[in-house]
């Protein structure tokens, strides 16, 4: 049997407190059900509720603009002539204005189980405007992707806090946007009216293939369940000058610059004996972004075992390995990134400067991992475990 995520048990598990409730919908493409319908089709079919506005997050509604500041205007649905707001342009968390026609906000977007990645930070800053007007959030849940077990990278020092990390979660957190709400929730927003309308079906143990549901690219560049099980890791390239892959047909797992010789630096990674994964030597020519038109010289990723495979490691290892066979070459981007002005973005994505500080003193990994592997052992016992929904 396929996992049924919340959107499609909307119609059997709608609250009753909220029945006819005039509803605000969240969503974007990848906002579908098992049989690919999408989102705001279903909930403008349904007797529970009645649509009165849209909302889109990065990337757009419709998933056409690209990341950090690419932003997208509002306008009236063609269909039905209703507003869709942005939550990535003049304003990210929506305004008393948006919500004046709503009683309801409901959120369905599929997450990529990263820190980074930004929805479930729109998701926080729609409940918290939810409760400044007194509005209620349904949040309708869905797979994490990457599984739901592991939990990597460093919990984030919110003196760090960004649109690419609000609070404080490790960077891979292992959890469900359904699962993350609640935390939110109990840990900020105690007064909120937040209902949660769980998956059936899934576990812990699951990758998104093991669940039976299609996949619906969330982002641009968020092609296939291969880029988001390196994405963990390999996102932290954008806080530096090497691409990490857009502009290819493989992004996040093709990585480089001009000046890197592809066999070099695939010498340097394979000495690092990490696991599950395995590095192929190339030449690439990205089409848009960084070097775009230039070739670089670089490498493919391949997981050749996803369970054993820690991505953010591996994205530590690779930013290393580069800066210790290139230290004249190798550079950390400049802000601003995703609307932070002053910190490095580098610092931002790590959710703490020490990561930066100890790549440039030549610590080794095994050093930095015994840190982060501490932080992540505390909040998953002292925090995480509070949330879980799934076994």
């Amino acid at each position: 049997m396929p996992v049924l995520t919340g959107l499609d048990r909307f119609e059997k598990k709608w609250p009753r407190t909220l029945k006819g409730a005039c509803i605000g919908l969240l969503v974007h493409p990848a906002s579908i059900d098992g049989k690919l319908d999408h989102a705001s089709d279903l909930c403008l079919k349904t007797k529970k509720t009645k649509v009165k506005a849209f909302f889109g997050p990065q990337h757009g509604i419709r998933g056409e603009t690209q990341d950090n500041m690419v932003e997208w205007e509002g306008f009236r649905d063609p269909r039905t002539g209703l507003p869709v707001y942005s939550l990535y342009g003049h304003t990210r968390k929506p305004e008393p204005g948006m919500l004046k026609d709503i009683d309801v906000m409901v959120i369905d977007m599929q997450d990529v189980g990263a820190r980074y990645y930004t929805f479930i930070w729109t998701m926080e800053l729609c409940m918290q405007a939810c409760r400044e007007a007194g509005k209620s959030v349904v949040v309708l849940d869905r797979p994490n992707p990457i599984g739901g077990r592991i939990v990597e990278g460093p919990v984030l020092d919110e003196a760090y806090s960004s649109f690419v990390g609000q609070r404080s979660l490790p960077v891979r957190h292992g959890m469900t946007v359904g699962e993350i709400g609640l935390y939110l929730k109990n840990e900020l927003y105690p007064s909120l009216d937040l209902h949660i309308i769980p998956l059936e079906g899934w576990k812990r143990r699951m990758w998104f293939d093991d669940t039976g549901l299609p996949w619906v690219l969330p982002s641009p560049n968020m092609p296939m369940l291969d880029t988001a099980t390196v994405y963990p890791g390999m996102c932290l390239l954008e806080g530096t000058l090497l691409s990490e892959g857009r502009g290819t047909t493989r992004p996040f797992e093709i990585f480089g610059a001009p000046f890197i010789d592809p066999d070099a630096l695939v010498r340097r990674l394979r000495e690092f004996a990490l696991p599950g994964a395995v590095f192929r030597p190339l030449f690439f020519q990205p089409t848009f972004q960084k070097h775009a038109g230039i070739l670089c010289g670089g490498a493919q990723i391949h997981v050749t075992d996803r369970n054993a495979f820690r991505s953010f490691a591996t994205g530590v290892a690779i930013l290393k390995a580069v800066h210790d066979l290139y230290p004249d070459r190798f550079a950390w981007k400049q802000p601003p990134y995703e609307y932070e002005t002053e910190k490095m973005p580098i610092d931002i994505l790590a959710g703490t400067d020490r990561l930066r500080k100890e790549i440039e003193a030549g610590e080794e990994l095994a050093h930095m991992e015994a840190w982060w592997k501490e932080q992540c052992a505390r909040f998953s016992k002292e925090v995480r475990k509070r949330y879980l929904l799934y076994a």
